[in-house]
């Protein structure tokens, strides 16, 4: 779970805050200087404002780059973490109700079959060697695409290390980005965002990011509560247990490795 630069527990809504907060003067969603932060962190949570126990951002240099790199770093680190956690909240709580597509996953096996085999954790399992390997793989080939400077300047911005937005994502209908024609985008498809002015682009990302930490705290509660540890206001949901291990993709002889492979 990415670290929070301003306020990792919000304490009220994220509505309270949006509507108390003053009209813009950044033209640009940007964070790159401690003083962007603590602004920034004013409007996500003005109960707690600037809290940054870990001092990171403040002087500290990732990779001998500049301090505004690092804080592009860190920060879009969180937005994206927050985006995966709100993702996965939403499927953890889809899998938990046993929702599923009518249709066949892969062969003559049917997504309901997968959904039968338990909570969340035991629908992984269920997967195919194959299948988690083309959404591992899905992943990882948008992940090169969000990272790439090509990609990111056929969509006129620069990378969020070099004075680009962080959480920025770039088209992949842009020229070049995709090999072949691509209908929607992976962020806004609908266009949505395009229409915004650059205020109410500002209050959303505070809204984004407000709800990707209580997403991220909820996702792992949710995980938590499925390996039977006590999570107020989780574990009494009935959330099916899970025998199984979610760190297996990472372990060594039973212990958990880097990404280097190293315990």
């Amino acid at each position: 779970m990415a670290l929070s630069l301003t306020a990792a527990l919000p304490t009220g809504l994220v509505m309270a805050p949006l509507r108390a907060a003053a009209p813009s003067t950044m033209s640009s969603v940007k964070m790159e200087t401690v003083s962007d932060l603590k602004t920034l962190a004013k409007k996500c949570n003005p109960i707690l404002g600037y809290w940054n126990p870990l001092g990171l951002g403040d002087g500290v240099n990732f990779w001998g780059e500049s301090e505004e790199a690092t804080i592009g770093w860190l920060r879009h680190a969180e937005i994206k973490h927050g985006r995966v956690a709100m993702a996965a909240f939403v499927g953890f709580t889809i899998g938990s109700l046993g929702l599923h597509w009518p249709w066949k996953i892969e062969g003559a096996r049917a997504f309901a079959e997968v959904a039968a085999a338990g909570g969340p954790g035991d629908q992984w399992d269920a997967l195919s060697t194959e299948a988690k390997y083309q959404i591992v793989l899905t992943i990882g080939f948008l992940e090169v695409i969000g990272e790439s400077d090509y990609a990111l300047k056929a969509s006129g911005e620069k990378h969020y290390m070099r004075g680009g937005k962080p959480g920025f994502y770039p088209s992949l209908k842009a020229p070049g980005v995709v090999p072949h024609p691509v209908p929607l985008d992976l962020f806004d498809p609908t266009g949505i965002t395009k229409k915004m002015s650059a205020e109410r682009k500002e209050q959303a990302l505070v809204a984004e990011i407000n709800n990707g930490r209580w997403a991220m705290i909820g996702i792992i509660g949710c995980v938590a509560a499925s390996k039977g540890l006590i999570v107020p206001g989780l574990d009494s949901l009935g959330i099916a247990p899970y025998a199984g291990e979610y760190m297996s993709p990472f372990m060594v002889n039973g212990l958990v490795t880097d990404a280097f492979g190293k315990i």
